[in-house]
């Protein structure tokens, strides 16, 4: 069984995150496969745990984004209150602009994460 460190930098915190939803998503496909009898729970569990993931290397590159810029929010513990006009009224930045785009468009990826975390 291998070990993890967890990352210190914000950018290996994301990275680590995507590896994690993928290993969730690899065990997903796993469950969908079985007969277990508790199947029904292990696809909500590894549903859950991808979601999970998903959202913190969200949170994790806005973080990264946020520090680089030096925003007085790059702490924050929810994406959401980085993807808002208000932060691109105070410094104009194109990544986040692009993630404040999909995350107010229902029909993307990023605004369905969102809505289901």
């Amino acid at each position: 069984m291998e070990s993890f460190v967890m990352a210190h930098e914000l950018y290996t915190r994301t990275n680590q995150k995507i590896y994690f939803a993928g290993l969730a998503l690899e065990a997903l496909g796993r469950a969908e496969k079985g007969q277990a009898v508790n199947s029904p729970a292990l696809l909500q569990a590894e549903r859950e745990s991808a979601l999970f993931h998903l959202y913190g290397a969200l949170l994790g590159l806005c973080h990264e984004i946020a520090g680089f810029y030096r925003l007085p929010q790059a702490g924050t513990r929810r994406a959401e209150e980085l993807l808002t006009q208000e932060v691109l009224d105070a410094i104009a930045i194109p990544e986040m602009a692009e993630l404040v785009e999909l995350a107010h468009n229902r029909q993307t990826w990023l605004a369905q994460l969102l809505a289901a975390y």
